[in-house]
C-alpha cells in the first residue's frame, strides 16, 4: 500500500492503545495497560454517540481513579473512544429544572472532588484530544498535568450560553495556566478556538497527528514534552488591584453585549476572579457557590431550555433529503444570501437572475461572507467555485430543489412558474422563499401542486437559524420531509408550519413593528421606543429593525396582514407609505427612520425623553406577539408551544433568556397577560383584543 495512503487511513483511526476487554468492569470507562506499563484509561460513555459527563459518569471516574492509585502504572492517558469527541461537556439534562442552589452545590461538590483527584494523582497524567472537548471535558482536561491535540481539535467553555459559567474547576485551572485576560476573555464569550491557537495560549502542550499518538505519549509521561507554563502575567496579576481595574473594564465590555439584569453569568464569572484569583483554593470554593446560585436563576433555566429546543427542531429535520444541487431563482438580499449559504454547506448551486448585475452583488456578498466564516482560503476558493452564475437559467433542468426567491408579487411569482415547470426533474421540489403570500395562493398557479412547498429562510440567512417549512393542503408529505431534511442538511433549524398569511414570525412581528409607527404618532421618540424593546431583551428596537428589514417590506406585509386579519393589525400610517414612495427604505438605501452608515444606524437623542420608556409602553410592543402566538397555536398553524417559542428565538433573535413569548406568558401568568391586553383594548383599541386561545393556554 502506498505510504501516504497508509498515513491517511492512520489519522482516521484512534490511537486507544492495547485492546480492551469486553467484559471489562466499568460501563463507561476502559482501562488497560501497554508495554510501557501505561494506564490507558477510554472514556466511552455507554448509549451515547458523544462524551459527555453526568453524576453517574463522574461516580464511576470515582472508582476508576482509586484503581489507578492502588496500581500505580507509569503514566495514565486519558483518552475518548468515541470518535465524535474528547468529551462535549456536562449532561445538560441534570441541569432542567433546578431550584435549590444548596442541591445543586452538593452535587457539583462531590463532582469537584472527584476532578482534584484526577489531578492530585501520584503519576504522570496526559490528556490525549481529538473533536470538541468543551466545558466539562475541557475541565477534566485541564485536571492533567500535560494536554496533546490531535489536528482538529476544537476548546472552549461554551457555559455562558446557558446562563453559567465553568463548575468544575475551571475557572481556577484555567485563569491559573494561561494568561488570565484571555482565558476570561474566552470564557466570557464562549469562543471556541483549534488546536493551533490552544498551543498558542498554552492551553495545550503540543498538536500532533493521530499516527503519532504513541511517541507524543511517551515523551509527556517520560519528562520529554516541554510542557506550556504560566506567564509572568500569571504572577502580577495575583496583585488584587490589578484585577479590579481589569475586572471593571471587562464588565464595560461585557455589558454591551450581555446586560447585567438579564444575564448575570459574565458578572459572576468576572466577580470570582475579581475577588479570588491570586488565592487557587478560595476560586476553586467560590466557584462551586456561584454556579450553584447561577443553575437557578431563570436566565439560567430558560437559556437550557433554549438547548434542548435547538435539539428538538434539529430532529424534525430527519436525514436523506436527496438534494445535491440547489437553483435559486432571484439574486437579491435573500435569493443571493441563501445561495452563497448552500454553497457554504458543500452544495451545487446555481444563481439565476434577470440581469447580470444582480448576480455579480450576490457573489461579491458571498466572497465576503466566506472570507469572514471559512479559515482556510483553498476552502473559500472551493465554496465560491460551488456558487455558478447561471443567467440563461439551464440550472434547473439539473437541479434536486429549485428556490424561488423573487419580489412578493404574485403575478411575478405566476410568470416564474410557468417558465421553469417545464424544466424541472420530475422529482425536483419546487419551494417559495415567500415570506407573506399563502401557498393557497400559488398552488393554482403551478402544473403540480403537491411538490410545491414553502422554504422561508430569515436575514441574514448565515447568522438567523430558522427556516419556517410551509405545507398547504395538496402538499406530498415526502416532498415535505425532503424540505425538513434539506432545511437540516444545511444546518439550519426546520419548523413546520401549515400555510396561513404571514405564517407564524412574520405574522408575530409585525404587530411589533406597526405598533412602533403609531407609538410615533403619539410623538414618543424613536429611541425611547427602541430603547424599550432592548430593556425587555430584544436585540434591537422595532424602529431599528424596521429599517433593517426594509421598509417597502414592511408595508408590504402589513397590507397584506391587515387585508386578511382587519383591526387586529394596526393600520400602517401614510407618513409611511410617502417615506417608501420617496425611496427611504432603510438600511438598503442608507436612509429610513435612521441614518445608515457602514451598516449600521446613526443613534443621536432628538428630545430629552428618549431612552426613558414607560412599563406600558414595553407591553404594547411585546405582548401582542405572545397573543399572536397563542392564536397561531389555536388555529392549528403550530403544533407546539415549545416549536412557537423557538420560532421567534432563531428566526427573530426574541430574548432568549425569557424562553420565547409563550413562555414569558407562561412565567408572567396568562391571567396577567390577558389582564394587561384588555387594559391596553380598552385605552388604544381592538388590535390588542386577547385571543380566544388563551382559555385554554397553559
Amino acid at each position: 500500500m502506498d505510504s501516504r495512503i497508509k498515513e491517511v487511513l492512520a489519522d482516521r483511526v484512534l490511537e486507544l492503545g492495547p485492546k480492551p476487554a469486553a467484559d471489562g468492569p466499568y460501563r463507561n470507562f476502559k482501562l488497560t495497560r501497554d508495554s510501557d506499563g501505561l494506564a490507558w484509561l477510554l472514556f466511552d460513555r455507554a448509549g451515547a454517540s458523544a462524551n459527555t459527563l453526568s453524576a453517574e459518569v463522574i461516580e464511576e471516574l470515582d472508582l476508576v481513579l482509586a484503581a489507578l492509585e492502588a496500581e500505580r502504572p507509569a503514566g495514565v492517558v486519558v483518552r475518548s473512544a468515541k470518535n465524535s469527541g474528547f468529551i462535549a461537556g456536562a449532561d445538560v439534562n441534570e441541569f432542567r429544572g433546578a431550584t435549590d442552589s444548596r442541591l445543586v452545590e452538593t452535587a457539583i461538590s462531590r463532582a469537584h472532588a472527584v476532578i482534584d483527584r484526577l489531578e492530585a494523582l501520584k503519576i504522570p497524567t496526559v490528556a490525549v484530544i481529538h473533536g470538541f472537548c468543551l466545558g466539562g471535558g475541557l475541565e477534566v482536561a485541564l485536571a492533567c498535568q500535560s494536554r496533546i491535540a490531535i489536528e482538529g481539535a476544537r476548546f472552549g467553555f461554551p457555559e455562558v450560553m446557558l446562563g453559567l459559567h465553568p463548575g468544575l474547576g475551571g475557572t481556577a485551572r484555567f485563569t491559573q495556566l494561561v494568561n488570565p485576560i484571555q482565558a476570561m476573555r474566552l470564557m466570557l464569550t464562549g469562543k471556541i478556538v483549534d488546536a493551533r491557537a490552544a498551543r498558542s495560549l498554552g492551553l495545550v502542550d503540543a498538536v500532533t497527528e493521530e499516527r503519532h499518538v504513541r511517541n507524543a505519549v511517551r515523551d509527556a509521561v517520560f519528562g520529554r514534552l516541554k510542557r506550556a507554563r504560566p506567564g509572568i502575567l500569571n504572577t502580577v496579576l495575583k496583585f488584587a488591584p490589578l484585577r479590579g481595574l481589569l475586572g471593571s473594564r471587562m464588565r464595560n465590555e461585557a455589558e454591551k453585549a450581555a446586560p447585567r439584569q438579564h444575564y448575570p453569568a459574565p458578572y459572576a464569572l468576572i466577580e470570582l476572579w475579581e475577588k479570588h484569583g491570586g488565592d487557587r483554593h478560595a476560586m476553586l470554593a467560590a466557584e462551586k457557590t456561584s454556579f450553584a446560585g447561577l443553575m437557578v436563576t431563570p436566565t439560567a433555566q430558560n437559556l437550557i431550555r433554549l438547548f434542548f429546543l435547538r435539539e428538538q427542531m434539529k430532529k424534525l429535520a430527519g436525514s436523506d433529503a436527496n438534494v445535491r444541487h440547489v437553483h435559486v431563482i432571484g439574486a437579491g438580499a435573500m435569493g443571493g444570501d441563501i445561495a452563497a449559504w448552500c454553497a457554504h454547506q458543500d452544495l451545487r448551486v446555481t444563481l439565476s437572475d434577470m440581469k447580470p448585475e444582480p448576480i455579480a452583488g450576490a457573489v461579491k456578498r458571498a466572497s465576503d461572507l466566506f472570507g469572514k466564516i471559512i479559515r482556510k482560503r483553498t476552502d473559500i476558493r472551493d465554496a465560491l467555485d460551488r456558487l455558478v452564475p447561471d443567467l440563461d437559467g439551464e440550472g434547473v433542468r439539473n437541479a434536486d430543489l429549485i428556490i424561488e426567491a423573487v419580489p412578493e408579487k404574485l403575478e411575478l411569482k405566476q410568470k416564474v412558474y410557468a417558465g421553469l415547470e417545464p424544466r424541472m426533474k420530475p422529482d425536483a421540489i419546487l419551494a417559495t422563499n415567500t415570506s407573506s403570500i399563502p401557498l393557497q395562493d400559488l398552488r393554482a398557479t403551478v402544473q403540480r401542486p403537491e411538490r410545491l412547498v414553502g422554504l422561508h429562510f430569515f436575514n441574514p440567512v448565515s447568522r438567523l437559524q430558522l427556516v419556517e417549512v410551509v405545507s398547504h393542503d395538496g402538499s406530498d408529505p415526502l416532498v415535505l420531509k425532503r424540505a425538513l431534511a434539506f432545511v437540516g442538511a444545511i444546518d439550519r433549524l426546520p419548523l413546520p408550519v401549515k400555510s396561513s398569511p404571514g405564517f407564524v414570525v412574520n405574522r408575530a412581528l409585525t404587530p411589533y413593528m406597526l405598533e412602533a409607527m403609531l407609538m410615533l404618532d403619539e410623538n414618543i421618540d424613536k429611541l425611547t421606543i427602541d430603547t424599550a424593546a432592548e430593556n425587555f431583551g430584544m436585540p434591537m428596537g422595532p424602529i431599528e429593525l424596521a429599517d433593517q428589514v426594509g421598509l417597502d417590506i414592511c408595508l408590504a406585509v402589513g397590507d397584506m396582514l391587515r387585508s386578511k386579519f382587519g383591526d387586529l393589525l394596526p393600520p400602517a400610517p401614510a407618513w409611511l407609505r410617502d417615506k417608501v414612495a420617496r425611496g427611504e427604505l432603510g438600511r438598503k438605501t442608507g436612509k429610513g427612520f435612521y441614518t445608515w452608515k457602514d451598516g449600521k444606524a446613526e443613534k443621536k437623542p432628538t428630545s430629552t425623553e428618549a431612552a426613558q420608556p414607560r412599563p406600558e409602553l414595553i407591553d404594547r410592543l411585546v405582548l401582542p406577539m405572545s397573543n399572536v402566538c397563542v392564536a397561531c397555536l389555536r388555529e392549528g398553524i403550530v403544533e407546539d408551544s415549545d416549536l412557537v417559542d423557538g420560532a421567534m428565538i432563531f428566526g427573530t433573535g426574541y430574548a432568549p433568556f425569557r424562553g420565547g413569548p409563550l413562555n414569558y406568558a407562561r412565567g408572567r401568568g396568562p391571567e396577567n397577560v390577558v389582564s394587561a391586553l384588555r387594559g391596553l383594548e380598552q385605552k388604544f383599541g381592538g388590535r390588542f383584543a386577547p385571543d380566544a386561545g388563551w382559555d385554554s393556554f397553559k
